[in-house]
């Protein structure tokens, strides 16, 4: 499936995830609304100054604040946003609001790292070694599980997880637990010193005892940084030559993040970040203030506990997601993976022929589903943190399954024609499916509009999206 082509499709279920998707976490959504509302102070004017930027500066200042940006990384931006937009002359064609916009997402794509991070896979014939590292309760272990996945489905590679974490109870448990769950391999060994285990692990794959081309470690952790862990660590550096060294950094982490990032950085330099839990309450600015003093760029995003929900940071699609355009490429990637191409196509046709139903319907849902976390997904969408607020009070994942239960409910006929329900198939349903005939009404109706708007998208395509054939 082509990009474009899967843009079509997708057309045809972005209203379910508009629907039923609501409790956007996208990191400094705030940001993005304060930003939006200020910026209409903007409209008409024919330059940018000063005093008609004002608002929108404090504004992404107290934004990158609150999202625990370190304050000399805040003035830095906001000197830089404010020396590139004062007098800028409005071209032709664009409105102030839209140009100052431009700006700002230059200037965040500059402060997450102009380039997507290269993993650096060895040459031909010699495996690459990556070492995960970080304080613990972090998440290292399954995000070690997690890049391994990764690599061995989108990469095309061998990995080999080795559990070097000897001090935490059940640490190598977990990891065994969590490869022959995925079908991942974990190395074992009767070794009781981590850098051993490292070294005896990357000897046996070095002599194709074992068949692996990527060897990942899962070190060690501790609730604060102590002078023990730092040796433990550099002794592994120094006996296995990583190629690649990822600093584990909970999204959660607030200023003191940045501190223990530079103490790790300077025993133990990392190479990248991973930013984990950033599913939770997180909001994620101790990441840009560790990129800015360490120089070592974001490469991962953790988007929740599911072993699948790791996420390859595009800083373009970032800062867009931040400023509230949306990340249509990544969903489309998303929808890619999750999505069969048959299926969709003949969905479209579905949709375009106005013969969409209730089964279809079910069918959607779990394709939505399998895209990933529910709270996370609607931040791919242009305004999504407008979508936010619109749906706020709408359903959530239990909703979702509340309304596959009212549909398995009711019988192959009425499926596929919900006209059929009158009221005493509406009790029958709603007794059945244990929700109230008012909750039987609800989603019908729901169903109605949802099927109308998509059938109309489907013919309008991205370009009626865009042009605001969804309103809410």
């Amino acid at each position: 499936m082509t990009c474009l082509s899967a843009v079509y499709e997708l057309d045809c279920f972005l209203l379910l995830l508009i629907r039923y998707i609501i409790n956007l976490h996208a990191m400094f959504d705030r940001l993005s609304e304060k930003v939006s509302r200020s910026l209409k102070n903007l409209s008409g004017k024919g330059k940018i100054t000063e005093s008609n930027i004002s608002q929108a500066i404090e504004d992404v200042r107290m934004g990158l604040l609150e999202a625990d940006v370190s304050y000399p990384v805040v003035q830095s931006l906001v000197d830089s946003i404010k020396a590139k937009a004062l007098g800028e002359e409005v071209l032709l064609g664009v409105s102030p609001d839209q140009q100052f916009i431009k700006i700002l997402n230059d200037e965040l794509v500059r402060l997450l790292g102009s380039e997507n991070p290269q993993i650096p896979f060895a040459g031909k014939g010699r495996p690459t070694v990556i070492m995960l590292m970080g304080l613990q309760g972090t998440g290292k272990t399954t995000t070690a599980a997690k890049l391994a996945k990764y690599l061995r489905d989108e990469c095309s590679r061998m990995p080999l997880l080795v559990p070097a974490d000897l001090s935490r109870p059940a640490a190598v448990e977990q990891l065994q637990s969590l490869g022959e769950e995925h079908g991942l391999k974990v190395f074992t060994s009767e070794q009781t010193n981590p850098a051993s285990v490292c070294v005896e692990a990357l000897k046996k794959v070095k002599q194709q005892e074992i068949a692996a081309d990527t060897v990942i470690f899962d070190t060690a952790g501790r609730l604060a940084i102590d002078e023990p862990l730092m040796q433990e660590l550099a002794l592994i550096q120094e006996k296995t030559q990583p190629n690649w060294v990822l600093y584990a950094l909970d999204a959660m982490a607030g200023q003191d993040a940045l501190t223990v990032a530079k103490t790790f950085h300077r025993h133990v330099a990392f190479d990248s970040v991973v930013l984990t839990k950033m599913d939770g309450d997180a909001r994620g600015g101790a990441a840009i203030s560790v990129l800015q003093q360490t120089g070592k760029p974001i490469a991962f995003l953790g988007m929740g506990e599911k072993i699948e929900n790791l996420e390859l940071v595009h800083p373009d699609r970032l800062a867009s997601r931040i400023l509230g355009m949306g990340d249509i490429v990544s969903l489309v990637e998303r929808a890619q993976k999750a999505i069969d191409e048959k299926q969709a196509q003949k969905m479209a046709a579905k949709l375009r022929k106005n013969t969409f139903d209730l089964n279809d319907f079910q069918e959607q849902l779990e394709s939505v589903k399998k895209m990933g976390s529910m709270q996370d997904l609607v931040g791919f969408l242009p305004g999504g943190a407008k979508m936010k607020q619109a749906l706020a009070g709408g359903m959530p994942e239990k909703e979702m399954a509340k309304t596959q239960a009212i549909i398995c409910g009711m019988t192959p006929q009425e499926r596929r024609n919900p006209k059929l329900i009158n009221g005493s198939r509406r009790l029958r349903i709603a007794n059945g499916s244990g929700v109230t005939v008012a909750e039987v009404n609800r989603m019908l109706k729901q169903f109605m509009q949802a099927k109308t708007m998509m059938s109309r998208l489907s013919k309008m395509g991205m370009k009626g999206l865009r042009r605001g054939g969804m309103q809410f």
